[in-house]
């Protein structure tokens, strides 16, 4: 029972903060993503015409949608935890009677929530653009909702590793980004040549971006079977990193 209501006091403490701030978390994702619509959609998308029998605007919506949600889960998880941590408010929750597991719970569960909200936000501004059809639902449920996790414990291990505020921003900047970029958002990788094809494959957000893709329009370059199984083994591993670092207070204890 007092886990329950300590998970529900650290979620509702994290929905909370960015609904408080919601110009600044929820709306400039959407400005950002209607840019991208008209020009790589619009402008540009009329001029490479399809991408494998697909218009270019519908192919290139779920790849702007999962963006917005690793981003999103990413940067809540990341400056929230490191918030608590810089003030020194993660110290009262250590030395707490709640689990470890809870706190990871609860600040994981606050950045799935913005990641999750920001893309049905984005959802919603790519209907001004193109109409949308889902092929599989779950899957797009599924998949958005393993990826979010992903990215939460991800922006967590960050923020427990993070000295200072500068080094938030490092890892989006020079890994989250790139691999973004070059995860099939804007292009298939079967268009690649056989050994970038193979580069490729080592990204883990090919796997999540074609997942989602097969959910919205029935195409994928991966084998939906091998990208479940990649995103089950982030989460595992991710959490069970994060359990660790805590247990250990590794960043943590001053």
């Amino acid at each position: 029972m007092n886990n329950s209501i300590a998970l529900k006091s650290i979620l509702t403490k994290e929905i909370q903060r960015f609904m408080r701030i919601w110009v600044q978390t929820l709306v400039p994702p959407a400005i950002t993503i209607s840019l991208y619509f008209i020009i790589f959609g619009s402008l540009i998308g009329s001029r490479i015409g399809d991408m494998g029998g697909i218009d270019y605007m519908s192919f290139i919506i779920p790849g702007l949608i999962m963006m917005s949600v690793i981003t999103n889960s990413y940067a809540n998880v990341a400056s929230s935890f490191f918030s608590a941590k810089w003030q020194n408010n993660i110290e009262e929750m250590l030395v707490a009677p709640v689990p470890n597991w809870v706190i990871v719970a609860g600040y994981v569960g606050g950045g799935m929530c913005r990641g999750i909200l920001v893309g049905l936000i984005v959802t919603l501004v790519s209907l001004f653009f193109v109409d949308i059809q889902l092929h599989n639902v779950w899957i797009v449920i599924a998949t958005v909702t393993l990826t979010a996790a992903i990215f939460s414990l991800a922006g967590l291990i960050n923020a427990i590793f993070a000295g200072t505020f500068d080094d938030i921003s490092i890892i989006p900047t020079f890994i989250l980004t790139p691999l973004t970029y070059l995860g099939g958002v804007f292009y298939s990788i079967s268009l690649l040549p056989e050994f970038w094809q193979g580069v490729s494959q080592v990204n883990p957000i090919v796997y999540m971006v074609n997942a989602f893709r097969y959910g919205f329009l029935g195409v994928t370059d991966i084998s939906l079977t091998i990208a479940f199984a990649v995103m089950t083994f982030f989460i595992v591993t991710l959490f069970t990193i994060a359990m660790v670092l805590i247990s250990k207070g590794i960043g943590l204890r001053s």
